[in-house]
């Protein structure tokens, strides 16, 4: 099969490689769809490499090239002999991540007994520690990772499953602790919240906020970008532009003084998570949902921590498992935007329409300003 491989840092390359064969509880699925994701980019950047050794230490791309793309939709092609609940030719989008309860493992560890599956401790992930993903002709994984489509859904939207799936396992833990101010009916009300950047999770999550939690109190979007704005408003927001007005001087007067109960912080601007301790509250919650943060050091967190916040730091779309073994987030997540509850189409704003695009699609697409969301569709 063909894949895009990267064998080094901002190196890659389509190459023949081999598709492997499904073990007896997987299936083989041709992707139909990827998303780009900024995880991939800061990968592809040498920003970040997930992909480690027994002893933690980070394998180099030149020593063990990857195959990215963990945002997947496709078709089964093939299943395992012992797999009876899928067949060829349904449509299905993937869960990525290898654990406890995919890999027929007894006795669970901790963490799959509880529910957060992103954290099991002999945790893999195709298209990010290493396992060939989703930037490839197909892809194989264990059948309890593929949950069925139950609609048309184009297979671009039916990607974008997994960024939200990771919103909706973020806003669970926002709700599961103690908080002084909580979005789930105990203890004080959230009144305004905050999301900080526009980008696709931005997004998600100012529509999963109004359309499925129906908050109902101030939220607002900071964001340059005027399309990512534009979209934020149409999904229930009210924006403001750090380029033109001091972010923190527009929160306080449209909480006239009293700043956020809750924070996300969801663009990986290193210049935002500095900021967040003049738009909050103290002891409000403080989600840390962006990676990167490049430009600062840890001292940027000693104003945050003197203000007591609750901070929450998610990674993934843990979840629990249904009765077939098949991840409830995932689930949830898909039949979301098959309900039309969460629109994703409108993030869309780059289609790709074979692997010889994604190099290019890598190079500099996604800070052109009329960019949010890019999918490879094959």
């Amino acid at each position: 099969m063909r894949a895009v491989v990267l064998a080094d840092v901002n190196r890659l390359e389509v190459r023949d490689v081999p598709s492997p064969a499904p073990d007896r509880h997987e299936v083989r699925v041709r992707v139909a769809a990827v998303g780009l994701c900024g995880t991939d980019l800061h990968i592809v950047a040498g920003h970040a490499n997930y992909n480690r050794d027994a002893r933690g230490r980070v394998i180099p791309f030149a020593e063990e090239p990857q195959i990215l793309g963990h945002e997947i939709a496709g078709v089964v092609e093939d299943v395992g002999r012992d797999v009876s609940d899928l067949r060829a030719g349904e449509r299905v989008v993937i869960d990525q991540g290898r654990n406890c309860v995919s890999e027929h493992r007894t006795p669970l560890c901790e963490y799959c007994a509880t529910g957060d599956s992103h954290q099991c401790e002999l945790y893999r992930e195709h298209g990010i520690t290493g396992l060939p993903g989703g930037f490839a002709d197909y892809v194989t994984i264990p059948a309890v990772n593929a949950v069925r489509l139950e609609s048309e859904l184009d297979a671009a939207e039916a990607a974008l499953a997994e960024p939200l799936a990771c919103v909706v396992h973020s806003t669970a833990l926002l709700m599961r602790a103690d908080a002084r101010y909580s979005l789930a009916g105990n203890g004080q009300a959230v009144r305004t919240a905050i999301v900080c950047g526009a980008g696709p999770s931005g997004l998600l999550f100012v529509q999963y906020l109004r359309r499925v939690l129906g908050f109902q109190g101030l939220l607002l979007v900071i964001e340059p970008n005027a399309r990512r704005r534009a979209l934020a408003e149409r999904f229930g927001a009210e924006t403001i532009d750090p380029v033109t007005t001091d972010a923190a001087d527009a929160v306080r007067v449209r909480t006239h003084g009293r700043g956020a109960e809750l924070a996300i912080e969801a663009s990986g601007s290193g210049p935002a998570l500095a900021g967040l301790p003049r738009l909050i509250r103290k002891q409000a919650t403080v989600l840390l949902y962006g990676h990167g943060h490049e430009g600062v050091d840890a001292s940027v967190l000693n104003l945050l921590q003197f203000m007591e916040p609750r901070l929450v730091s998610p990674a993934g779309a843990s979840g629990g498992f249904g009765p077939d073994g098949r991840p409830t987030v995932y689930v949830d997540a898909l039949r979301l935007i098959e309900q039309g509850k969460v629109e994703v189409a409108p993030l869309i704003t780059h289609r790709y329409r074979s692997l010889d695009a994604v190099p290019n699609a890598f190079a500099g697409d996604h800070r052109l300003p009329e960019y949010v969301k890019g999918v490879v569709l094959l």
